[in-house]
C-alpha cells in the first residue's frame, strides 16, 4: 500500500526505481533475522507467551512507518515489518499443530493462510480509501488487538508437559476439547504423555540401546549439549528428511509466479494494459485469496493435503505460463512494470483473468501447514525457525531478482521462467511429498523416522515400482540359465 504512493512521487516521500526493488522486498530479508530468533523465544517461554511478545516488533513498525520523514525511516520501518513477520511464524504454526487434534488438524492449520490472505487483503483495501499513513496507523490496531487476544489461550499441553506442569497440561487440554472433563480427555492425555516420556529419553542411549538415568550425557558442559542436540536432534533423518522437502516446495512455492510480484502488483497489472483500474484488482486479488484460502480449508479433509499442494503447483505454473504467451502475443517489448512511461493503454479482460486464476491457485498452496507438523518435538522449534528464514530468503531472491529478470527477458520471459520453475515444482512435490491428513504428530514423525523408501504412496508411483520389480524377477532366471 505504500510503493504506488511513493514510487516517483512529486511531493512527500519519494523513491526511485532501484530503490523500489529493495523496498518491496526488504521486509522479505529481514524476515529470516526475525525467524533465528522464534526458535529460541518458543522453546523458551513457550507457545502462549511467545505468540504475545512477536506482536511488539510490529507495534514500533507501524508507528516508524506512519511518522516516517525520509526515505531510510521508511526503509527501517518495513524491515522491522519483516523481523516482526518472521519472528511470528513459527509459534503460529507450532501452536496450532500442537493443540489440534488430527481429524481437524489439516482443516484449522489451513485456515492460517486464509486469515493472511485476509490481512493482505485488508492492506490492499487500506491502500485504496486512505494515504498510507493512516493505513498505517489502523494497521497499527491489528499487533494490539492480537496481544490482548493472546492472553485469553490456553498454553499447548505437550509444551506443559515439557516443563513439568502435568496439572496445568491436563486443565489446558480440556479447555480446548471445548472445556471437557478430565476423564473425558484421559486416554487422549494418557497418548501425549506416553509420547513424551519417548522423547524425554536421551537419543544417544536409545541408540546404543541402553536407557539409564541420569545417563552419562546429562552432566556435560553447555557448549557440549547444544553440540549434541544439534547433531542428534536435528540432524537426524526424521527432522532432515521433512526439512528438506519443505525447504523445495518453500523453494518453488515462491518463484511460481505469484510471490515475486506482490511488492509490485498495482504497476504489474497496469504493464499488462489490464481493463480496469489496477489498485481495483489488487483488491480483487485479497479477496479471492481469502476465497480460496477458505476452500482449502474445506476440501483439505475430503482430497488430503498432497494433492491439493500437487494440483495448486501446477495450476500455478500454467496460469505463468498462459501470461508469458499472452505478454510474448500483445504487449511491446518496451513495457516495463517499473516504468510507468511504458505501460500500455488497459483495455483487455484476458490478463485479469489469467491474473486472477494465478492468484487463486498460489492461495491454494499450503507450505506453511506442512511446516506444523512434519518436524518431531525435540526439533520442532530450531527446524520450524530455520525453514521459515530459508522461505524468507526465497522471498527475497525472487522479489528482488523481479527486477532484473524483467528488464533482461521483459514480461513475458519473467513469467516464462517462473512457469518453468512450477513445473519442476509439481514434478518433485508429486514424487517425494507424502500424505499427512488425518494422521498424528507421533504417527508422521515415526514415518520420517522410517526406513522407508523417500517416494510418495501414490498409484501411478506404486504400479511403475511394481513393474519394475516384477520385470527383475522375470530376469532372474534368464541371468541363472547364461551363466550355466
Amino acid at each position: 500500500m505504500v510503493l504506488p504512493e511513493v514510487l516517483d512521487a512529486k511531493e512527500g516521500l519519494s523513491i526511485t526505481n532501484k530503490q523500489a526493488s529493495w523496498f518491496g522486498s526488504m521486509a522479505f530479508l529481514c524476515q529470516p533475522l526475525g525467524s533465528i530468533f522464534s526458535g529460541p523465544l518458543l522453546d523458551y517461554f513457550g507457545r502462549k507467551k511467545a505468540l504475545f511478545l512477536v506482536n511488539i516488533p510490529h507495534v514500533v513498525a507501524w508507528l516508524l512507518m506512519y511518522y516516517a520523514y525520509d526515505v531510510p525511516s521508511l526503509f527501517i520501518g518495513n524491515a522491522l515489518l519483516g523481523i516482526g513477520t518472521g519472528i511470528m511464524e513459527a509459534p503460529s504454526v507450532t501452536y496450532v499443530g500442537e493443540i489440534s487434534d488430527p481429524s481437524i488438524r489439516g482443516i484449522l492449520t489451513t485456515l492460517t493462510n486464509g486469515f493472511t490472505a485476509t490481512g493482505i487483503f485488508v492492506a490492499y483495501l487500506l491502500g485504496t480509501v486512505l494515504p498510507w499513513r493512516q493505513a498505517a496507523l489502523v494497521a497499527l490496531t491489528v499487533p494490539l488487538a492480537t496481544m490482548v487476544l493472546v492472553l485469553f489461550v490456553p498454553e499447548t499441553p505437550i509444551w506443559l508437559l515439557s516443563k513439568g506442569r502435568q496439572k496445568e497440561a491436563l486443565d489446558s487440554l480440556c479447555r480446548l476439547r471445548g472445556w471437557a472433563k478430565p476423564e473425558d480427555v484421559q486416554e487422549e492425555f494418557d497418548e501425549l504423555t506416553e509420547y513424551y516420556e519417548k522423547l524425554q529419553a536421551c537419543m544417544l542411549c536409545t541408540k546404543e540401546g541402553k536407557i539409564v538415568e541420569p545417563c552419562e550425557h546429562f552432566n556435560v558442559t553447555s557448549i557440549k549439549k547444544i553440540i549434541l542436540k544439534i547433531k542428534h536432534v536435528f540432524f537426524v533423518k526424521e527432522t532432515m528428511k521433512p526439512f528438506l522437502l519443505v525447504l523445495v516446495y518453500f523453494f518453488f512455492y515462491t518463484v511460481s509466479g505469484a510471490l515475486p510480484v506482490r511488492p509490485t502488483m498495482v504497476n504489474v497489472c497496469s504493464a499488462f494494459g489490464m481493463k480496469y483500474d489496477p489498485k481495483t484488482i489488487v483488491v480483487v486479488v485479497g479477496a479471492l485469496s481469502i476465497v480460496t484460502s477458505l476452500l482449502s480449508a474445506v476440501i483439505v479433509k475430503t482430497i488430503g493435503k498432497r494433492k491439493l499442494v500437487v494440483g495448486s503447483m501446477l495450476g500455478t505454473a500454467c496460469c505463468s505460463i498462459a501470461l508469458s504467451i499472452y505478454a510474448r502475443t500483445y504487449l511491446p517489448s518496451t513495457v516495463f512494470s517499473y516504468d510507468k512511461e511504458t505501460f500500455p493503454e488497459p483495455k483487455d479482460v484476458l490478463p485479469v483473468v489469467l491474473f486472477l486464476a494465478l492468484t487463486c491457485f498460489n492461495a491454494l498452496g499450503i507450505p506453511w501447514v506442512l511446516l506444523s507438523e512434519v518436524f518431531p518435538f525435540k526439533s520442532r522449534g530450531i527446524a520450524t525457525a530455520l525453514a521459515a528464514a530459508a522461505s524468507y530468503i526465497f522471498f527475497f531472491f525472487a522479489s528482488k531478482t523481479n527486477y532484473n529478470i524483467e528488464y533482461a527477458f521483459h514480461l513475458s520471459g519473467t513469467f516464462g521462467l517462473y512457469g518453468i520453475f512450477g513445473f519442476i515444482g509439481t514434478v518433485y512435490l508429486y514424487l517425494f511429498l507424502p500424505e499427512t491428513e488425518q494422521k498424528t504428530l507421533a504417527e508422521i514423525e515415526a514415518y520420517y523416522k522410517s526406513d522407508r523408501k523417500i517416494f510418495a504412496d501414490d498409484f501411478v508411483i506404486n504400479a511403475f515400482r511394481k513393474k519394475k520389480v516384477m520385470s527383475g524377477e522375470a530376469e532372474k532366471p534368464m541371468l541363472v540359465k547364461s551363466i550355466n
